[in-house]
């Protein structure tokens, strides 16, 4: 695939953006189309626990997953792209609202009554709304269960699923008592569709977003819209509709991901159909890597451990970013971003103003879109696992510093729906170098004190800043 940093590209990438009326500087030309002037519509579409190398192209599993393949092929495959907590409530939160963790105190999965995100925190709906977006939401929400912070609350026009994890429910492998005290609810515009959820409804799931997402397409073609849809799987229990029931050949783990292929190539064809697609950004990612215990059940990463973590395996996720005549199609970009900067990029290319509140993400187009030159506006990013910080990864994503912590490493997997066992390990003070070893393998601190003195004051000042308690 075509690299986005070589002078070729970028002259390419030029050339397209000067047939399509778009100046290199950004600035909008006033010979531009009604169809160039129009805000792009935005489509988010968010996966629960996949790993790194699910599909295609990021890495080759026994199952074919051809629409994302081709929504690659139409857009840029990014390598380099991270969550700033690879929990579910903290990751999704973070993505929302342009804020990392510590700023919005939103660590690790919430519950059923969970506070989630405080609504003084704008998140995209309520921005994008703001300046004449349609917005919804098919999936699963996650950052609140309590009243004035549920998706009809918080900006979306139309919403629909489940208000956290599909395991929080009275069938939970290790604790059903405690998870029965809380039927798991399907919610459709607040009214609650299905009192209990079963195996069966579980099964639905998939596609009931995807039916959904594609009819709110077709109704909002004369309009810009927000689409959000985070499924909720690959996130165990795993459930597949019986249209996709064997069908990968490579058990229900290959099923499932295979119905959400289908579900991708559901949207697109429906951006297509409705004369829509070259006015839509489609996003294309995960809240997090895989939950390896479960074996069978779980995705694969070529990185350091997993979900629940901030080592690789858990903080980098496998992303696509499609963007007909302003992303060359076809390429791949190892710059480095984040989820936090996807708010204020995407506020910036629709001409949205941001939030009064404070957010940490910061407009990053001219690395999404493959400028010559570009560097990341940010110094350095933060991880954290539930409420300890952890570490910084400096902005080019070169260096990465974990500050001593505890950390859970799988000990052995279980299959078919159970967890298996982890054990608790710790690191020390640790820089690796992500360039040489992506892998965090080797410890280079001895190596290169000056970079490791610059991350450590990073990560130092962060620390005091989001998780050092203030006196009274």
């Amino acid at each position: 695939m075509k690299r986005v940093q070589n002078r070729r590209d970028f002259l390419k990438l030029a050339a397209v953006s000067a047939a399509s009326g778009i100046l290199t500087s950004g600035c909008v030309s006033s010979s531009m189309t009604d169809r160039q002037r129009k805000k792009p519509n935005i489509v988010i579409v968010f996966l629960d626990d996949s790993g790194w190398s699910d599909f295609q192209p990021f890495g080759r599993q026994k199952y074919k997953t051809p629409n994302v393949k081709r929504l690659a092929d139409e857009g840029c495959r990014f390598d380099n792209f991270y969550v700033p907590q690879a929990i579910c409530s903290a990751s999704r939160a973070a993505l929302l609202s342009g804020c990392y963790p510590g700023r919005t105190k939103v660590f690790g999965a919430h519950g059923p009554n969970g506070a989630g995100l405080n609504p003084k925190y704008k998140i995209m709906p309520e921005v994008f709304k703001s300046n004449g977006y349609k917005t919804a939401i098919f999936g699963k929400w996650h950052i609140g269960d309590r009243d004035g912070r549920r998706p009809w609350n918080r900006g979306f026009d139309e919403s629909a699923g489940l208000l956290y994890s599909n395991d929080m429910w009275d069938q939970h492998p290790e604790d059903p008592k405690h998870w029965g005290k809380f039927p798991l609810q399907y919610f459709d515009n607040g009214k609650v569709e299905i009192p209990r959820v079963t195996k069966k409804d579980q099964a639905t799931l998939t596609t009931r977003y995807t039916e959904k997402a594609v009819d709110f397409i077709k109704r909002n073609k004369g309009n810009p819209f927000f689409l959000y849809v985070p499924h909720s799987m690959p996130h165990v229990p795993l459930f597949v509709s019986k249209k996709f029931a064997g069908k990968s050949g490579a058990g229900l783990y290959g099923d499932v991901m295979m119905e959400i292929d289908w579900s991708v190539g559901q949207i697109t064809k429906a951006l297509k159909d409705s004369g829509v697609e070259k006015d839509t950004i489609v996003i294309f990612t995960s809240d997090n890597g895989p939950w390896i215990s479960y074996g069978n059940h779980s995705g694969k990463t070529p990185f350091r451990e997993a979900k629940g973590t901030s080592f690789d395996g858990g903080v980098r996720s496998a992303c696509i970013i499609k963007y007909p005549d302003k992303i060359i199609a076809g390429s791949t970009s190892e710059r480095m971003f984040c989820t936090v900067d996807l708010l204020p990029t995407l506020a910036a290319l629709t001409a949205t103003a941001l939030p009064e509140n404070t957010i940490d993400g910061r407009d990053v187009w001219k690395l999404m879109s493959g400028r010559s030159g570009a560097k990341n506006p940010h110094k350095y990013y933060p991880f954290s696992n539930g409420k300890q910080f952890q570490g910084v990864i400096s902005g080019d994503g070169r260096w990465k510093l974990h500050i001593p912590h505890g950390y859970r490493t799988l000990v052995k997997a279980a299959n078919d729906g159970k967890a298996g066992k982890y054990k608790q390990e710790k690191i020390s003070l640790s820089l690796f170098d992500m360039k040489k070893d992506p892998f965090e393998t080797t410890d280079v601190k001895d190596k290169y004190p000056d970079v490791l003195t610059r991350l450590k004051g990073y990560a130092d000042n962060h620390k005091k800043r989001f998780y050092t308690k203030k006196k009274v």
